[in-house]
């Protein structure tokens, strides 16, 4: 028989790499260490301090840094809105029960109203709330209401500081390093994207690629925010690190455009191909300059100064060249400046990235978790179910935890899953190894090697590491660590169900009042994203051209894990025409003449984008005209003698190549006699 599978090399422990180990050892000792903090402040439930050091468990410093202060501002609120709620209203079981119901509602919509930090403080503060309501039902003293929510506070911060003190004495990779890496690596990406898109074929390889260049990109700004946390120097740097991002996304609208003017270029050189390969190869070199760069670019700009196209689609390659070295030069000053050479290195000022949610569905979700609050309660009431506590907490946690995530059928089946094997695996370690152990430190010598493992299960088995992550911040409720310690058969039993019910109550009503398909996303995404284009028509938009433009690919982004290819194919779509139109639109507007009538031209142009396009879509008749109109102008002002008006003809054609992208949408004449199967309007 082969026992190779016995040898230490084969084994989870044998197998797991230095990182991994400091990874799980941080991880484990921070949770052994916040339940030890716990007990000698006499906290009465000290397995939440455990369970907080375990929630604050990420590998970079900057993740753990932004959890935490997340976690503290949201327990803070979550506490303070449960001494409120419970002090005037537990008299009242129904006054209480809308009251919770209430700010659970609320906090699930902020939470799906913000990102990041900002959406988990929210999320925590309205399960926190309900931890600490939940838990004083049967209170008959008030006053004892704010010593247990202080207790909480208290637990949770212990596990917070366990988990800081821990990352200082085993640190895990700077974010700052990550950060520099991803952004080099996306650097070069673009030009392997530019080299897939400016293929004649038309693929679903493109739009996949297209699609993920945007998502990583956003994803960057993440890694920017952790990196702001833990590394000065690059807090230093903070808004040259948003124009890069900034940069990278203006980079992938013009890889997108010079695509648009190559579909629609009917008599294009012959090596033209060829000379888009020679340029992107030099791109490649870091030590490129303008002047080499140029020689090739010239052999680009067309010898007859009427082909519009041609110049068009020579200068606009140009404008990308220069940002892209322009790009490249700005992050070879990042990766090489020291903390006396960060002042030196000057970008524009711009804003952050901008992200819009989607507030139909944060209310809709406000909603589901309010009736799901008073429903529970409303049974809980009515019963007088001793483990009700236990059981509408954990529905209160699913509905608010799970309600912005992309499928949160799965992720509370997920949670089930988990809670189901936490309910037999920790009474087997509660009734069968806790009961027999009076010292802590021999506790601890059980629970260390234990949480280690489970943490190297999680990075081993990357299938399973949502499931492993549950199974570790979950434990510590079902071990539930009391100070005294309590062995009761009943109460384990009955409050483990009850959990198990509360959760499978939240997939219940998230089955019953099911998050917007993804279709019906799209359509409200696409409505929102031709609201805002025809606000960059007016004279005085809301937004600049760089915020417009990150805030369209973060809604393209939106559908990123959507399964309908339909609708991520018709969001990306649009999103992709109307950015091209804005970067004309603002093209157009900064563009003078001397000439009064190329500025009337100029002003006829912008008024077709308004007359052919309204927040219902598309009129197929107007943009008919409209792509006619274009064309004809174009080849009118091509062999006008004034040099701006040929310039005017190849920013037309621009405008036409975006539009003709629309005429494959819905006519909105008939979009109200017609269903739309498959087709956003």
């Amino acid at each position: 028989m082969n026992f190779s599978w016995l040898e230490w090399k084969n084994t989870l422990w044998g197998k797991s790499s230095a990182a991994q180990w400091r990874y799980a050892l941080r991880n484990s000792i921070a949770m052994c260490l916040a339940l030890w903090i716990a007990f000698v402040l006499e906290l009465d439930e000290p397995y939440w301090a455990l369970t907080s050091a375990a929630v604050v468990s990420f590998p970079t410093v900057g993740g753990v840094i932004s959890k935490s202060i997340g976690r503290v501002f949201g327990s803070l609120l979550g506490a303070t809105a449960a001494v409120l709620i419970a002090g005037h209203t537990l008299n009242d079981p129904w006054l209480f029960t809308l009251s919770i119901a209430a700010w659970l509602g609320l906090c699930t919509y902020a939470s799906n109203l913000y990102q990041n930090n900002v959406s988990y403080a929210f999320a925590l503060a309205g399960y926190t709330a309900a931890i600490i309501v939940f838990s004083t039902v049967n209170i008959t003293d008030t006053t004892s209401i704010f010593d247990i929510a202080q207790a909480r506070v208290c637990e949770v911060i212990t596990g917070i500081l366990c988990g800081a003190f821990m990352m200082m004495v085993l640190p895990s990779t700077s974010d700052g390093d990550a950060l520099l890496t991803s952004l080099r690596k996306m650097h070069t990406q673009l030009l392997e994207h530019a080299q897939l898109l400016w293929r004649s074929e038309v693929t679903n390889q493109i739009r996949v690629s297209h699609e993920g260049v945007i998502n990583q990109i956003l994803t960057l700004n993440l890694l920017r925010i952790q990196a702001f946390w833990s590394h000065y120097r690059l807090r230093q740097q903070n808004n040259l690190l948003n124009y890069l991002l900034h940069q990278q996304l203006q980079l992938t609208s013009y890889i997108s455009s010079l695509r648009r003017m190559m579909l629609n270029w009917p008599n294009q050189p012959e090596n033209l191909n060829q000379q888009l390969a020679t340029l992107l190869e030099q791109l490649r070199d870091p030590e490129m300059n303008k002047y080499r760069l140029a020689k090739t670019l010239l052999m680009l700009k067309p010898a007859d100064t009427s082909d519009y196209r041609q110049q068009a689609f020579w200068l606009r390659m140009r404008d990308f060249c220069w940002l892209y070295l322009r790009n490249e030069r700005l992050l070879q000053k990042v990766e090489n400046a020291n903390l006396v050479a960060v002042d030196r290195i000057e970008a524009p000022r711009v804003s952050r990235l901008t992200r819009h949610a989607d507030n139909t569905e944060a209310v809709y979700s406000g909603v589901r978790t309010f009736l799901c609050i008073v429903i529970a309660c409303a049974y809980w009431i009515s019963t007088q179910w001793d483990s009700g506590a236990a059981g509408v907490t954990l529905a209160a946690i699913g509905c608010v935890l799970y309600s912005s995530t992309p499928s949160p059928i799965n992720s509370v089946t997920l949670l089930t899953k988990s809670l189901i094997w936490l309910f037999f695996g920790c009474f087997i370690i509660k009734f069968g190894v806790m009961v027999q152990i009076n010292d802590f430190w021999l506790f601890c010598s059980f629970l260390l090697p234990l949480l280690c493992t489970m943490q190297l299960s999680k990075l081993q088995y990357k299938r399973y590491a949502a499931l492993w992550g549950q199974l570790i911040v979950f434990s510590g409720s079902f071990l539930a660590v009391t100070n005294p310690p309590s062995y009761d058969y009943q109460s384990f039993f009955n409050d483990g169900l009850g959990k198990i019910a509360g959760v499978m109550l939240a997939g219940l009503f998230f089955q019953v009042l099911r998050p917007s398909s993804d279709s019906r996303k799209s359509r409200r995404q696409i409505r929102a994203l031709r609201r805002e284009f025809i606000d960059q028509l007016s004279r005085k938009p809301q937004l600049s051209h760089l915020q417009f433009e990150s805030l369209i690919y973060y809604r393209v982004n939106q559908l990123n894990q959507s399964k309908d290819q339909t609708s991520r194919n018709w969001l990306l779509r649009w999103g992709v025409v109307l950015l091209n139109c804005s970067h004309i639109v603002w093209q157009l507007r900064q563009w003078e003449s001397r000439s009064n009538p190329l500025s009337k031209v100029r002003d006829v142009c912008i008024h077709c984008l308004k007359g052919i396009m309204t927040e219902r879509g598309v009129s197929h008749p107007r943009l008919e005209a409209s792509l006619t109109e274009l064309q004809r102008i174009s080849e009118a002002l091509s062999h006008h003698p004034d040099e701006s008006a040929r310039e005017l003809a190849g920013v037309i054609w621009r405008l036409y190549c975006s539009l003709s992208q629309l005429q494959s949408s819905i006519n909105i004449e008939d979009a109200a006699a017609t269903p739309t199967q498959g087709k956003p309007a």
